[in-house]
């Protein structure tokens, strides 16, 4: 069994058909690929108030990072004593994105309570994480040798920048001129890179475009193409196009009540809710990884190679700071005789 954030169209059983969905007809078919094919998965709205979940009282949405992992906690306890048939199926815990932080938590506060005999027990048996933040000011700071990495920062620039900036370019010293010179340009060629996938354009529904003039930590946030202005034969193909059909999708009401979704509880389903009150009160998840290395439990660490948001680079990192045994040399991986990383 899989605790898991994932859900629709990436590891679920179901993903949309973009050839045959219209603007406002998205059509389902099976998802090839889908992780139900060999585990039984429970897809987890948290912290409260994402997804379609939500609280009775309002000061159950002051959630944290340690207030949430707790809450799974005991919800996966609740669960699986209400289905005790599940409790002897391997339990791996999985997130991806921001679930980095939190799930390494969660895994400790499970395999914790089976240490102390809490019920039921667990049948615990490792977590896997995919892109996961660890500490946001390093995975923010790793983007820069990243983009050296992959020649979107050239040589000359990286070394200028790394020099200047002592290496830290995200809590930078207002007054290190040179610092803040060297990262706007760095901002110059990096504000036409989707950070989430360097080989995708960035699109925007909403706002036009506009210019970054200094180096911010909201990179991911800004956007490049104003795809509505632009005549739909000349769009730009965009990942975000893909989300507007789970709006779609999840707001229909003939879909909330095949999901048992109890009416009045969320008056509009939201992909990414922003207005919740969340406390990120663990700056570094490191500790956590390093105290679940010294157990039997097993780690799937994944990550994008094109990923800019959450670079590779400081994965590897923090994984090399556990000081692990090594038992394979790096080396590329294929599927069907294609590179695949």
């Amino acid at each position: 069994m899989i605790l898991t954030s994932h859900h629709l169209d990436i590891t679920g059983p179901l993903q949309f058909d973009y050839s045959d969905s219209s603007e406002n007809r998205p059509v389902l078919k099976l998802n090839p690929y889908s992780w139900t094919k060999i585990a039984n998965i429970i897809f987890l709205d948290a912290p409260v108030g994402t997804g379609f979940s939500y609280a009775t009282a309002w000061r159950a949405y002051n959630s944290s990072d340690t207030s949430s992992a707790t809450q799974t906690y005991e919800f996966l306890r609740k669960w699986l004593m209400s289905h005790p048939r599940f409790l002897t199926n391997p339990l791996y815990i999985t997130g991806d994105s921001y679930s980095g932080v939190v799930v390494p938590i969660i895994v400790k506060e499970v395999y914790d309570g089976n240490e102390a005999g809490r019920e039921p027990p667990m049948n615990l048996k490792g977590y896997v994480l995919g892109n996961p933040v660890t500490c946001e000011v390093k995975d923010i700071s790793q983007r820069i040798p990243f983009g050296h990495k992959t020649a979107l920062i050239s040589d000359e620039l990286y070394e200028s920048t790394k020099k200047d900036c002592n290496g830290d370019y995200v809590n930078v010293d207002p007054t290190n001129g040179a610092c803040l010179t060297d990262l706007e340009m760095v901002s110059k060629r990096l504000e036409k890179i989707y950070l989430a996938q360097i080989l995708e354009p960035i699109c925007n529904f909403m706002s036009p475009n506009h210019t970054r003039l200094k180096w911010s930590r909201s990179i991911l946030e800004e956007n490049i193409i104003n795809v509505v202005s632009m005549p739909l034969q000349s769009r730009p193909w965009c990942r975000n196009y893909n989300y507007l059909y789970s709006y779609i999708w999840a707001n229909d009401r003939n879909v909330q009540e095949a999901l048992h979704i109890r009416e009045g509880t969320k008056p509009e389903w939201d992909r990414c809710n922003e207005s919740l009150s969340y406390t990120k009160d663990v700056l570094n998840s490191v500790v956590y990884h390093r105290y679940l290395s010294k157990t039997s439990l097993r780690a799937l660490i994944y990550s994008g190679d094109h990923d800019m948001a959450i670079p590779y680079v400081g994965t590897l990192d923090w994984i090399r700071s556990l000081n692990l045994t090594l038992l394979g040399m790096w080396s590329p991986w294929f599927v069907g005789g294609q590179v695949a990383g």
